[in-house]
């Protein structure tokens, strides 16, 4: 089978490998041409490996969107409206989108599901599926043992992802029908991965860190049920399980921004340093605006949204919510 991919940044170049592995045909479409050249000369282009001879790139958006009629978008979620605004006057036949990109658009609170939605004429979207769970390319790169998800409105569309990207060397994938609940998981824990980061920045311990990814399920729970997808699904692969890697790993970008909060870098210093998205941060920005329209508690995601827009110093905000009423931990 051939797939494009749109994006040939870390995780979008490593899955084109993967799909290579598997027996399939990929053409990697990036609007940076040193990292199609890079890849053109099977050169991962952030890590030090080599890939194998079948991973093409392009510049061209008409020729990957010429090459295949199912696409992996794999661009920062902030790019993804834009980038469907292109493609879709390309199209000449209907296309399967299968997304990657963990994030919320803040000012809408749309889901990439939605996004895709709306900027893909209806005679253009055959369907959608989101891939996700406890991921970090810089493993599967190296072709270490990972499990995602395959969540898609479409069940048997989901069941033929699974299909495409399992292998029995490196990659399980499993199905699931709460396309909100893992749209959704995915996009939270990064902003969890961030608050998680600056424990670590501060210098606050491994005990801080576990209550941190502990109450930050509640958050992401409660996110879920807002957005109407199932709690169960924040207790599996794209809840707790990326939360639990994301959350606790320097192979994470939105936990290393956290931390460099923690240290003392501002935002600017960050982005300054940072060549990858910082999903976290904007996912903190959606995160408390969906908790100011719909009246809901997310105390952690709070504190940290007034810490990156200048309102509360990072100190003060571990007193505030040490500081919050007493209550019971009962669900």
């Amino acid at each position: 089978m051939k797939i494009s991919i749109i994006g040939g940044g870390a995780w979008g170049t490593t899955l084109g490998q993967t799909l290579i592995d598997n027996g399939h045909q990929v053409l990697i479409y990036d609007l940076n041409p040193n990292a199609v050249q890079k890849i053109n000369q099977h050169f991962h282009p952030f890590f030090d490996t080599i890939l194998p001879d079948g991973v093409v790139a392009t510049t061209s958006l008409q020729e990957v969107i010429d090459f295949s009629n199912y696409f992996l978008l794999s661009v920062p979620t902030k790019a993804v409206r834009s980038v469907l605004k292109e493609i879709n006057p390309l199209l000449k036949r209907k296309a399967v989108f299968i997304n990657v990109s963990k994030g919320i658009e803040p000012d809408s609170l749309k889901r990439v599901s939605e996004i895709v939605e709306e900027e893909i004429e209806a005679a253009h979207l055959k369907g959608f599926v989101v891939l996700t769970g406890p991921s970090h390319a810089e493993e599967m790169i190296l072709r270490k043992l990972t499990l995602l998800v395959s969540s898609s409105k479409d069940l048997e569309l989901a069941q033929e992802i699974q299909t495409i990207f399992s292998n029995d060397q490196y990659l399980r994938v499993y199905t699931s029908g709460d396309l909100i609940g893992c749209e959704v998981g995915g996009a939270v824990k990064n902003a969890i991965a961030v608050i998680s980061g600056a424990c670590t920045g501060l210098g606050l311990g491994e005990n801080a860190r576990a209550a941190v990814i502990a109450r930050g399920i509640v958050e992401i729970v409660k996110v879920v049920e807002i957005m109407g997808g199932k709690k169960e699904t924040a207790f599996g692969l794209t809840g707790i399980g990326d939360l639990i890697v994301t959350a606790s790993s320097e192979n994470s970008r939105n936990f290393m921004a956290g931390k460099k909060l923690g240290l003392g870098f501002s935002v600017e210093q960050i982005y300054a340093e940072q060549k990858q998205t910082i999903e976290g941060f904007r996912t903190i920005e959606a995160m408390h605006h969906l908790s100011e329209v719909y009246h809901t508690e997310l105390p952690m995601i709070n504190a940290a949204y007034d810490i990156l827009t200048g309102k509360l110093d990072i100190k003060d905000g571990v007193t505030r919510l040490l500081s919050r009423d007493l209550k019971s931990e009962d669900f």
